[in-house]
């Protein structure tokens, strides 16, 4: 057999002041043909998985482009045709081929196409032909599409939120695909639309108890697989909304049976997923009081891994005010003031203004005296097995709070955020990570307690005050029952 991989990624909110091109590419992870690294990235955990089992089955593989960009605004149209015509070519000089697998984000948006990802399957399949099987995984914070449905043949979906189960996923998705390939099975999927958009972390319940049920199903065999869209509200997709996939083993019917039960399930979830978002003075007064630190606060809304900047400075301004000063904060974007920190160098003093230089949303630069605390090149953190570029970064003090400056866009993952920079965060009474829910997996394991902070930035939180205009379907909450045509 002849196996071709490929991942293009990123996640687009169209409503960010940010603007997405390959210069975006190219630094957060770019591996041309055959360079992918022995490690997983989130959205090309496909190419480690089809090496391992190449190795083990004998079969060929022919490896494309991996490359991903930190969530952030529209992607240019250059660029767009630039990947999609790179992975295009690759896809004619591999043929014959037995199947084709592409690690995909699905939330990406570009100038003059709404659905690139169903576009890319589509050429795939047009090139490929219709007997090749076509395999792929997604992000659950997507657009699932008719035309993505229609040219693929396997679909997984990470089940996580945070994604800590992405190489499972991918993992999943190359034995579905090669057994497909194989004729071993006769995939068949079945998709509710559950007309809904929520914030649906699966570290709590109810989702924990849902993506438990799902993994069970697979478990017993009664279904090849289950899959969840939560939607990406920040994208303005005519999909937009939750979704369930399920595929079975030549079995419609029961599918569809499925997919209904669950969709209508999840539905039931809108309104209560959701941890307790406090505002940013009560959740810092909160965690002051705590007997026992470090507390972790999340800035859900300002966090680049929903396309943002990442610059706010409005929960550190309240924590200046209330006169906090053990604490910690990752990240503040400011390639500017990273740049002055170096140049003035470690354990300077100087006047810095920093934060918030891309949206009026963001509130007011910090102008301080600080002191240059940290200076590094290439600083990174973990995510899983995944290595997350933080470009160039500083930490500097100011009035006792430390705070991370980076130059790449990239949310909280991991405590190593501040340890990699000699942070001691068992020293802080307060960590304030830029992260809406991929921060839990890690930092859980740290904290003596998790608080929500939410701001209102540029990132659209509320879809009821949300100029779509791509959307036309109902779903909730701008349209209170979504389902009452079905009778549901």
């Amino acid at each position: 057999m002849r196996i071709f991989c490929a991942s293009l990624a990123t996640e687009t909110n169209t409503f960010s002041p940010l603007r997405t091109d390959f210069s975006n590419f190219e630094q957060s992870f770019y591996a041309p043909p055959g360079k992918h690294p022995d490690t997983p990235t989130l959205c090309s955990a496909v190419f480690p998985a089809l090496r391992r089992r190449s190795k083990e089955e004998g079969f060929e593989l022919i490896e494309g482009t991996a490359t991903w960009a930190e969530p952030g605004g529209l992607l240019n149209a250059s660029t767009w045709h630039q990947l999609k015509q790179e992975l295009m070519d690759q896809v004619r000089a591999a043929l014959p081929l037995d199947a084709v697998v592409l690690g995909l984000h699905g939330a990406m948006i570009a100038e003059g196409c709404v659905d690139c990802e169903g576009s890319l399957i589509e050429s795939v399949r047009q090139i490929a032909g219709p007997e090749t099987t076509i395999g792929v995984s997604f992000d659950p914070h997507s657009h699932l599409s008719d035309k993505r449905v229609k040219n693929a043949d396997i679909i997984t979906v990470f089940k996580e939120f945070p994604h800590t189960d992405f190489v499972e996923t991918g993992e999943e998705c190359v034995d579905l695909t090669l057994r497909r390939a194989r004729g071993e099975i006769t995939p068949t999927k079945a998709v509710y639309d559950v007309r809904m958009i929520d914030v649906l972390p699966t570290s709590r319940n109810p989702m924990r108890g849902f993506v438990d049920r799902m993994k069970a199903m697979e478990a017993a065999g009664e279904v090849l697989s289950i899959s969840a869209i939560h939607g990406f509200m920040a994208g303005d997709s005519p999909d937009l909304g939750a979704k369930i996939i399920v595929i079975t083993d030549g079995d419609l019917p029961k599918a569809e049976k499925i997919a209904r039960e669950l969709g209508q399930e999840l539905f039931s979830f809108r309104g209560i997923a959701k941890p307790e978002y406090l505002p940013p003075a009560d959740a810092l007064r909160l965690a002051q009081n705590a007997p026992n630190g470090p507390v972790v606060i999340a800035d859900v809304w300002d966090n680049p891994g929903g396309g943002v900047a990442g610059d706010s400075t409005l929960i550190l301004a309240e924590a200046l005010r209330q006169g906090i000063t053990s604490a910690a904060f990752g990240t503040i974007w400011d390639p500017i003031a990273v740049r002055l920190c170096h140049a003035a160098g470690e354990g300077a003093e100087l006047e810095l203004r920093f934060g918030s230089k891309t949206s009026a949303f963001a509130g007011d630069p910090i102008d301080a005296v600080v002191t240059v605390l940290r200076n590094q090149r290439n600083a990174v953190q973990s995510f899983g097995t995944s290595v997350v570029p933080l470009g160039d970064c500083s930490v500097i003090r100011v009035d006792g709070i430390e705070v991370v400056l980076n130059t790449n866009r990239s949310q909280a993952f991991s405590p190593d955020l501040f340890t990699n920079l000699g942070i001691d965060i068992h020293s802080k009474k307060i960590l304030v990570v830029k992260s809406t829910n991929h921060f839990h997996g890690a930092f859980s394991a740290v904290a003596s307690k998790i608080l929500y902070a939410a701001v209102d930035g540029p990132y659209p939180n509320d879809p009821t005050k949300t100029a779509y205009k791509r959307l036309t379907r109902a779903i909730w909450p701008i349209v209170e029952n979504p389902h009452a045509s079905e009778g549901s």
